[in-house]
């Protein structure tokens, strides 16, 4: 009877009476994969559309097996990261994290990056904040990648440069107004507890002189059917998503 492989990490499983001669430089592979699983740190380059990761047959260097992963690259347009629903050996289960460190190129917007388990639908799919690291769940036999924890990252709108930016949960937003008005708007279709802070760092007058709109992208703002108009100089205000009927509710609103 030949090896056959595990489900998530395939590692190889040598059959009784299999691979005389070969055991140690199995083992080997075997064990280097468990290290891969365990500290594992690997860049992976992103540019446009769905980059997926390897969960080759007893490749050690296989990037979907690191437990750390690093995403690089300037984006050319919207960029997914998928994680394989399955393996040979069945499906497969992934726990890892991931950083963002693309550059996000594009003047009237910013292009996003999702994760994803192969096979998952698009409204399902995690977003990744800008500069954010992720630790992510994903469930072959669903297929869906889940979010564990995020650790925020920093974005900033410059409207010399850039004068709309569409958020995702969990980003953090320093807006410069000094040259125009800035429109943020809110992601189309929050979960409950999502959150999204947008804050004035403009170099001189700011959203006194030049304001921030926060657009409700369909949903409610404090149960109202009304942009949000950010009017104080450094203005810092966090909103927190509720349900359908109260929409986005003010957590903080801080003008000092």
């Amino acid at each position: 009877m030949a090896s056959t492989f595990s489900t998530d990490l395939s590692l190889e499983l040598v059959a009784t009476g299999e691979k005389a001669g070969l055991w140690g430089s199995i083992t080997n592979t075997n064990l280097q994969l468990l290290q891969t699983a365990s500290s594992g740190y690997v860049e992976v380059t992103l540019s446009t559309g769905t980059t997926t990761l390897s969960l080759a047959d007893g490749d050690a260097t296989a990037n979907g097996k690191h437990l750390y992963i690093k995403l690089t690259g300037t984006l050319s347009g919207n960029a997914s990261l998928a994680m394989p629903a399955s393996t040979t050996g069945g499906n497969a289960n992934r726990v890892f994290f991931v950083e963002d460190g693309t550059t996000r190129g594009l003047a009237s917007d910013s292009f996003t990056v999702t994760l994803l388990t192969t096979g998952q639908s698009a409204g399902t799919q995690v977003p990744l904040p800008e500069g954010a690291t992720a630790l992510v769940y994903s469930r072959g036999s669903v297929p869906a990648t889940s979010l564990g924890m995020l650790q925020k990252g920093f974005t900033t709108v410059t409207a010399a440069s850039k004068t709309a930016y569409t958020a995702v949960n969990g980003d953090q937003i320093g807006v410069d107004t000094v040259a125009n008005i800035v429109t943020i708007t809110l992601p189309a279709s929050p979960a409950t507890g999502d959150e999204v802070t947008i804050m004035d760092v403009s170099a001189s007058n700011g959203f006194g002189t030049n304001k921030c709109i926060v657009a409700r992208n369909s949903q409610p703002i404090q149960g109202g059917t009304s942009n949000l108009d950010l009017t104080a100089n450094n203005q810092c205000v966090t909103l927190i998503y509720t349900n359908a009927t109260k929409g986005w509710q003010i957590k903080t609103n801080s003008t000092s």
